[in-house]
């Protein structure tokens, strides 16, 4: 067997990639610093180097984490007295019993807020689910660029975030806001148990999420007359020291050119999809890729799980520094994050953003079809944004040729997030696409792969 070519009889199978899963898991709420997290970091080494990678090493980072210990939200209305289930703002700022009227935010006048509490309904974004196809190398042709069984990609698709997403409490906090209280109307799970912001950065009001039904009754409440809230938060945000873990497969003789083949290992609670799926995705192409002889691989490959991705992609943007000197001989950077189910079972829409190098995406559109992975979408790299919204986004903004793989389903941020959400019967099938994503690009330079890009 040559550079590249793949055997897939020695692919994990679907019950050994989920077994993965289900150990991570059990560990509990793995946001960065927490000890489920640092049980992750040992454990991914550990799995590393039982796979037979070479220099597997812990490099070292800096993140901030957010921890709450207590908190309430008691709503006075009409006479009447009522403690909400609510759940706080990650990165908002504590409060100590702080009371204040409570008064509706409006765009065309936000200054009705200053000095209150700002109640927001926050709907979660809905649309096509091929929405955002269009625009790859040749922008008017979707030819391969979409494998949709049963015609499902035209249905509604339930994104994980509002219109705001991460920047949700700006608009309160520009408007002079005391406090924010966030109704997650529409949310299909209809709780109130919701990590977002997740970005590491630090806002000056406290805040709470309350669910749809909470969000209602607080609603009528503000059209009949005054409400008053008294919200308490004990949270901190600290500095931790967390990890990118590393790990190296050698490639042909002479040839030291890279594909880094990553993803992240921390979450917002004990979250199967987000990321144990890709922490499991990641060691099924190190089990693979480390069974292959050193010459039937396409290049050196580097096995690389951030840290701190829920603390503002903290690793990603760390590894880019330490590393930006190598990135010009990276010929592919393949990130893997989420396989998961809809509440029916059925896949979540898969975004797979890809370089607009039309090799590349024929590549990847050659895989998704011959493994079936329906509802999948291939998309530019800037489809959603300057980047793809995903752990691996930023190596786009560097020049690095990309595939990044990424469902988003509703309770991507909530703790629903469990092991019935894994795409358990398409573990193997996503593995063996990655394979051969791999493998297409032996024989391939990074210099290259970056030449034959087709500006957007």
């Amino acid at each position: 067997m040559t550079a590249g070519a793949v055997d897939l009889a020695s692919v994990p199978g679907d019950d050994e990639i989920f077994a993965w899963i289900a150990e991570v898991f059990a560990q509990g709420v793995r946001r960065p610093g927490y000890p489920a997290d640092r049980w992750a970091e040992a454990w991914c080494q550990e799995q590393f180097r039982a796979l037979g990678l070479m220099d597997v090493r812990a490099e070292p980072l800096t993140a901030a984490t957010w921890e709450a210990e207590a908190w309430s939200l008691v709503v006075v209305a009409g006479g009447e007295e009522r403690e909400l289930e609510c759940h706080p703002v990650p990165y908002a700022a504590p409060a100590d019993g702080l009371e204040v009227e409570l008064a509706r935010f409006d765009p065309a006048d936000p200054s009705s807020v200053a000095g209150r509490g700002s109640f927001e309904e926050v709907a979660m974004v809905r649309l096509p689910a091929e929405f955002f196809v269009p625009g790859g190398s040749a922008p008017d042709d979707l030819t391969g660029r979409v494998v949709d069984r049963d015609g499902s990609l035209a249905d509604e698709h339930v994104l994980p975030f509002g219109p705001h997403f991460q920047e949700v409490l700006e608009p309160s906090i520009e408007a002079g806001a005391a406090l924010f209280v966030g109704a997650l109307t529409g949310y299909v799970g209809g709780g109130c148990r919701y990590y977002v912001p997740y970005d590491g950065v630090e806002r000056p009001i406290p805040g709470v999420w309350v669910g749809a039904g909470d969000g209602r009754w607080l609603a009528g409440r503000l059209a009949e007359g005054p409400v008053r809230v008294r919200l308490t938060v004990r949270c901190e945000v600290r500095e931790v020291e967390t990890f990118n873990i590393v790990g190296e497969l050698a490639g042909p003789a002479g040839d030291d050119e890279v594909v880094i083949i990553g993803s992240h290992h921390d979450g917002p609670w004990a979250s199967a999809v987000e990321d144990g799926s890709g922490i499991a995705l990641v060691l099924a192409q190190a089990a693979y890729w480390s069974a292959q002889p050193a010459d039937h691989r396409p290049h050196r490959l580097r096995f690389l799980l951030h840290g701190g991705h829920m603390a503002g992609g903290a690793g990603l943007h760390a590894y880019i520094d330490q590393h930006r000197a190598e990135l010009d001989g990276v010929v592919l950077e393949l990130h893997l994050e989420h396989a998961a189910i809809e509440d029916d079972g059925r896949p979540v829409p898969r975004w797979w953003f890809v370089s607009r190098i039309p090799a590349l995406e024929a590549a990847v559109s050659d895989a998704l079809h011959a493994e079936d992975l329906w509802r999948s979408m291939i998309l530019a790299p800037d489809a959603i944004g300057p980047q793809p919204p995903t752990d691996g986004g930023h190596y786009h903004l560097e020049g690095v040729p990309i595939v990044d793989f990424l469902a988003a389903p509703w309770y991507l941020f909530d703790e629903s997030d469990t092991l019935e959400r894994i795409d358990r019967t398409n573990l193997s099938a996503l593995t063996r696409a990655a394979i051969r994503i791999v493998a297409s690009t032996s024989g391939r330079t990074a210099a290259a792969m970056r030449a034959e890009v087709v500006p957007g």
